[in-house]
């Protein structure tokens, strides 16, 4: 007991010195712990901020959100009629069928405005030739004196008269071949073909440089983009989305966050309908699938795409590719769970494992779907599993958009003519989605004998409008739904290219 009471006057006296932690908010902590959702989310905040601007504040708060919105892809392979009106009896909407009534309001509409705009115009043209003839009559008027006979009057007269006068003579046309060399040529309106006037620079992210722990020369990234920067490339209109007959997509109306329930097996064996992000029928909607198609999706896993292809009972062939075995296995496993053996007994469906950049079977296919490996903006917010932002890929991250350029080349290069492809990601990016496209195009014109034309989709998607939020930046060939609040799917990219030699 004296030995404790010893002790305790000994610390009284005497201050032992004691090492203390930081807390867990402190900057040092919080560091450490950053992950590469964090980093993910920091590099959005700083490129996507500029290019989506006062926009990106709610597509963030979309993205960041738990829980996205969904569209059911009915199973023809299942009971398809009783899948339909159990769909309907949960509220669903038929895609298609809110298709073609919204193109008929917007063409109503449209007809409208153009009647309205033309009697505008009509007013406004009388109008103004009124005002003319009196500012006319007016300023003549205080050019003669008051006792001058009334020149509305005269004016009537003059015009009577010019009536029977006798018209002119013709003017002899003369050739200018005599004279051309002494027109003087304005040399300030001549372009030198060797000065780059169109840098790629949209597409290129205005970042500022963060912790050294992140620094890396991204701006080497972009190099390639330059090759390509005096390149000009033929864009055509397209007013119309193509639904085929026989495929059934439903969704939920806009701000009707409701979730389908999971498919059951119906009498076939197979699941009734496929779940996938509302953004993802785009690009299959683009490819315009039509009976007899050879089609081939070059980066098919987890397999979705594949399978809404198939639910259009319109290929004579379909190849689902992709290039690592794991993901293989996924596009197999979702064929086994949603086909019917007819595709396989019939030989419609390959799957292959196979680089899409390596495929050399030219010809064959008229429709390539290219659903490029990309950033996976939403998944990548949401998980720190594989995610692209590790530090382990940060050399496949910068790497990305150049293998996509390959893929889509390549793609290019092997479509038949008069075949189209269609490019597509997961990805804001404007360097992985135009910025590819853009490269993609130009390398395949000078490593091919191919003509391509870009199919501009802005009319053709306008009655879409009333499910889909499509992102106003300048795009240049493809169109882009961006996430939001109401209807929070995608985002998602889609570029159509025919290729017309």
């Amino acid at each position: 007991m004296a030995l404790l009471l010893n002790k305790l006057r000994l610390k009284q006296l005497v201050k032992v010195p004691v090492r203390y932690t930081h807390g867990k908010d402190h900057w040092s902590k919080v560091k450490k712990r950053r992950t590469p959702k964090d980093k993910a989310l920091e590099h959005f905040d700083d490129f996507y901020g500029n290019v989506y601007g006062n926009r990106w504040p709610d597509i963030r708060s979309a993205l960041l959100k738990q829980e996205s919105k969904y569209m059911a892809v009915v199973n023809n392979f299942s009971d398809t009629e009783r899948i339909r009106s159990e769909l309907e009896s949960l509220g669903a909407i038929n895609l298609r069928s809110l298709y073609d009534v919204q193109k008929e309001n917007v063409e109503f509409f449209k007809m409208k405005r153009e009647a309205k705009r033309k009697i505008l115009q009509e007013n406004e043209q009388n109008v103004t030739e009124h005002e003319t003839s009196i500012d006319q009559l007016a300023e003549l008027r205080s050019l003669y004196p008051a006792n001058y006979p009334d020149l509305s009057e005269l004016l009537k007269s003059e015009s009577n008269e010019f009536g029977k006068r006798d018209q002119p003579a013709p003017i002899k046309l003369q050739s200018i071949d005599a004279d051309l060399n002494d027109v003087n040529i304005d040399t300030n309106r001549i372009i030198d073909p060797s000065v780059n006037v169109s840098m790629l620079h949209e597409y290129v992210p205005a970042t500022k440089i963060k912790g050294l722990d992140d620094f890396v020369l991204e701006s080497d990234h972009y190099k390639f983009y330059t090759k390509a920067s005096d390149f000009q490339v033929t864009v055509e209109k397209e007013d119309v989305l193509p639904f085929p007959e026989h495929l059934h997509v439903y969704t939920f109306e806009r701000s009707n966050n409701s979730r389908f329930p999971s498919p059951k097996k119906g009498s076939t064996g197979v699941s009734d309908y496929y779940l996938f992000d509302g953004g993802s029928i785009l690009p299959v909607l683009a490819l315009d699938i039509r009976l007899g198609d050879t089609v081939l999706d070059m980066c098919a896993a987890p397999g979705g795409k594949a399978l809404t292809i198939l639910q259009t009972l319109m290929p004579r062939v379909l190849v689902a590719n992709d290039l690592m075995q794991s993901r293989v296995k996924r596009i197999k496993n979702v064929m086994e769970e949603y086909v019917s053996n007819v595709y396989n007994t019939e030989k419609m469906l390959f799957i292959t494992e196979l680089d899409a950049r390596g495929i050399d079977e030219k010809d064959i296919y008229n429709k390539i779907l290219v659903d490029a490996p990309c950033t996976t903006d939403r998944h990548i917010l949401h998980s720190d599993d594989n995610n692209i932002f590790k530090p382990t890929r940060l050399k496949e991250r910068l790497k990305m958009p150049e293998i996509q350029s390959d893929i889509l080349t390549n793609a290019l290069k092997l479509v038949k003519k008069g075949g189209t492809v269609v490019y597509s990601t997961c990805s804001l990016s404007p360097v992985q989605n135009d910025g590819v496209v853009h490269v993609a195009l130009k390398r395949a014109w000078e490593e091919s004998d191919s003509v391509l034309i870009v199919k501009d989709m802005t009319e053709a998607l306008e009655p879409l409008r009333c499910m889909y939020e499509f992102g106003n930046i300048g795009s240049k060939y493809g169109h882009i739904a961006i996430p939001t609040l109401d209807n929070n799917w995608g985002p998602i990219y889609f570029c159509k290219i025919v290729r017309v030699q």
